[in-house]
């Protein structure tokens, strides 16, 4: 039985009484199952997504089983929302999908399953595939449509998935917010109606809104107890989740891919792919679902998700374009004595007619500026060798300015509309070239192929999209075919990344996009972390990372030390809390350090000491979301443990300051009660916490915590745990 449970099956010798039959489909990781209806000719029934199953037959007997179509088409049921829906050449809407086989494959480290299915009348087709691990507890979703009709047919609804949810006490968790203030955390009770999470950014997607959310079965929302429900679409463009609850015992989700402006007309043989939706339980609140993407990412979604990420010092906030030889020798020259890793010099280095000095000109002229750099990227190669460290560079290759050698040779290249004037970005020359044409997706790959070709050594690129999709039109696509552009430009974007990766497999990437703007799971596997956000502010960061790390682990969450004045918010901050809240994440700095004081180094070599000690604990280990800025009790506490747990590494930030106000007692999560710990404090300035080189029992740190101050207002303390063996 516990085979049984851990490994996808069709349920055949093991079926015996009641409803039990042949053409039950169980799906299982190692905490859920997944049970699907599969009877040949007939159409696929969902019947159960949650907690593991001990017994299939439990499903049915409770009442329990929703019985609703695994992928509801627009047809004969056309009442309720749909997954898909399509128009056949004969002006027909209607599509009937019944079963024809289901196999299964072991593929990429996990098992799928395919459940193919033909409507009764058309050679209209379509195989929903599930991806389980025996590594995690995450499941993959998405869906093919093909047909061998003489004539195209249009789709206008193209879900990757639909997951059916019991009503309950339900709540919405969702993440929602601007440029400089990404994945802010939103929680309601889910009421009667439809609740929509979408973006139309056409280029990045999670400015705005997240493909991502959770249901929690038990009321209202918590950390560590509690059933949940998490989902994410791994798509890079515009999507649509759409929560419908109508007046059933039943929420009916649809995610997918956004249909606005996108009906796609499919020729026959042409197999149309949607993006992997993937969702998990558990039943250890918000906490759980949580650690099983985080460990569902850095396992099988995030290139190289495993692998140590260096310290690295970005140019931008530091000098912004002013580049020059003689400034980066000197920013590379205080960074290593800091105990810094590698140096990453961010935009201003290029354009030889139009020379990279502001945001109006240049991109798309990929050459070194020889006014600023004499000795060319080569040059600071060497420089950077010379000191230990590693170099890496920004580019921006999806975009050019209207001013620019790129777009005097071809304007053509550049998404637009006949009979209109092109609306301009950034710089109020910026333009988005059009990823749907061959010849574009050739340059972009060649903008990162000629600069790793030239030089080899070049360990790190930061890659930066910095407009919307405006003017909507291609010079590329067909007349017939122009509502194809949102997904064709991604669709371009991911063989670029693929070819990339295929050539460059050590190299290390982040996706940045105006900061937080391409924070999904459709880039990740060919990007190695993302830039969180441009705000650098500590005091914000705590929001935005909060959020954002409810699906995404430490390991990809780029979070930098900036200056004491913050660019974004003018807030002044602790150099201690601004170096704590990065630690937190894969710690960098972004500043001048020629502008830190002697002290301020001092700290800063300390606390980068002190970082590399729990490095492997916070980029690897379990997140235990602790005490949420969101609650505004003052404080902010998370953690990090080793699946062995017998390290951790704890902070605690102080929110705000006012007299008699509480402290919480500073309990902890995920150890092992059984075991014993050696507290240690990281970063200390002034005297350490009297707790400081004592030992307690997991128990203990879990069930009663320690007492003591933070400090006042914007203090922080980061907590180093080992086991005593």
């Amino acid at each position: 039985m516990k085979k049984f449970l851990t490994s996808v099956l069709l349920c055949t010798t093991l079926l015996g009484a009641g409803t039990l039959r042949a053409d039950n489909i169980l799906l299982s990781t190692k905490n859920s199952s997944l049970l699907v209806t599969a009877d040949k000719g007939k159409a696929p029934l969902f019947q159960y997504f949650g907690p593991s199953l001990a017994s299939i037959d439990d499903v049915f007997n409770s009442g329990a089983a929703f019985n609703d179509p695994v992928y509801p088409q627009f047809g004969v049921q056309c009442s309720r929302e749909t997954a898909i829906q399509a128009t056949h050449n004969d002006g027909s809407m209607s599509l009937e999908l019944v079963v024809e086989s289901v196999s299964r494959e072991q593929r990429d480290g996990g098992e799928v399953t395919a459940i193919a299915t033909k409507d009764k009348y058309y050679p209209f087709y379509v195989t929903v595939y599930y991806k389980t691990y025996p590594d995690n507890d995450v499941i993959e979703t998405w869906t093919e449509i093909r047909h061998l009709e003489k004539k195209p047919v249009t789709l206008y609804r193209f879900a990757s998935a639909f997951l059916p949810v019991r009503r309950g006490d339900n709540w919405l968790t969702h993440f929602h917010g601007p440029w400089g203030a990404e994945a802010y955390l939103y929680e309601e009770p889910l009421t009667d109606g439809m609740r929509i999470i979408k973006d139309k950014d056409g280029v990045r997607n999670t400015h705005s809104s997240c493909p991502s959310f959770m249901i929690s079965l038990d009321g209202r929302p918590d950390e560590q107890t509690g059933g949940v429900i998490g989902g994410t679409l791994a798509w890079s463009g515009n999507y649509r989740i759409a929560i419908d609850n109508d007046n059933t015992h039943t929420t009916r989700i649809f995610a997918g891919i956004n249909e606005d402006q996108s009906q796609y007309v499919l020729e026959p043989k042409e197999v149309f792919t949607t993006p992997v939706f993937a969702f998990t339980y558990s039943n250890e609140g918000k906490g759980g679902v949580s650690r099983n993407f985080h460990r569902w990412a850095r396992l099988h979604r995030i290139s190289h998700g495993t692998a140590q990420r260096d310290i690295l010092l970005n140019s931008w906030e530091g000098v912004s374009m002013k580049v020059n030889q003689e400034v980066m020798d000197q920013m590379m020259s205080d960074f290593s004595g800091l105990g810094g890793e590698m140096f990453v010099m961010d935009d201003g280095w290029f354009g030889d007619k139009y020379p990279r000095n502001d945001g109006s000109s240049s991109l798309g002229d990929w050459v070194v500026c020889k006014e600023k750099l004499p000795k060319g990227i080569e040059g600071l190669i060497a420089s950077a060798k010379e000191k230990g460290l590693k170099f890496g560079i920004w580019i921006e290759p999806e975009m050019t300015n209207s001013r620019s050698e790129l777009f005097e040779k071809h304007p053509d290249w550049v998404i637009q509309q006949p009979h209109r004037e092109m609306y301009k970005g950034r710089g109020g020359t910026q333009l988005v070239l059009d990823l749907s044409n061959p010849e574009v997706q050739e340059f972009v790959y060649g903008v990162v192929d000629n600069l790793m070709t030239a030089h080899p050594e070049i360990a790190y690129i930061k890659w930066d999209a910095n407009m919307s999709l405006f003017n909507y039109g291609s010079t590329y696509l067909p007349r017939d075919k122009q509502s194809h552009l949102y997904i064709e430009y991604h669709r371009g974007m991911e063989k670029v990344l693929e070819r990339i990766r295929a050539k460059y497999p050590d190299l290390v990437m982040q996706a940045c996009a105006s900061g937080g703007g391409r924070i999904n799971y459709g880039f990740m596997p060919y990007f190695d972390e993302f830039w969180t956000s441009d705000n650098t502010d500590a005091m914000q960061r705590i929001f935005i990372q909060w959020g954002v790390s409810n699906f995404f682990p430490a390991v990809a969450m780029a979070s930098h030390v900036s200056v004491d004045v913050n660019y974004q918010t003018g807030r002044r901050t602790p150099l201690k809390l601004r170096f704590d809240v990065a630690m937190s994440g894969r710690m960098g700095m972004e500043l001048q350090p020629a502008h830190m004081t002697d002290e301020d180094k001092a700290f800063a070599r300390r606390a980068i000491a002190d970082y590399k000690k729990i490095r492997p604990v916070v980029q690897q280990g379990d997140l235990y979301r602790l005490i949420s800025p969101f609650d505004k009790s003052g404080y902010a506490s998370l953690m990090y443990v080793t699946p062995e747990k017998e390290r951790a590494a704890y902070f605690v930030y102080k929110m705000e300051q006012y007299h008699n106000m509480p402290t919480p007692a500073f309990k902890m999560a995920g150890l092992d009660p059984q075991k014993t710990y050696l507290v240690k404090e990281l970063t200390v300035v002034g005297k350490p916490i009297p707790q400081d080189g004592k030992q307690f029992t997991g128990a203990f740190l879990m069930e009663t915590g320690l007492d003591f101050t933070v400090g006042g207002e914007h203090a922080s303390r980061v907590l180093e745990l080992k086991e005593v063996k």
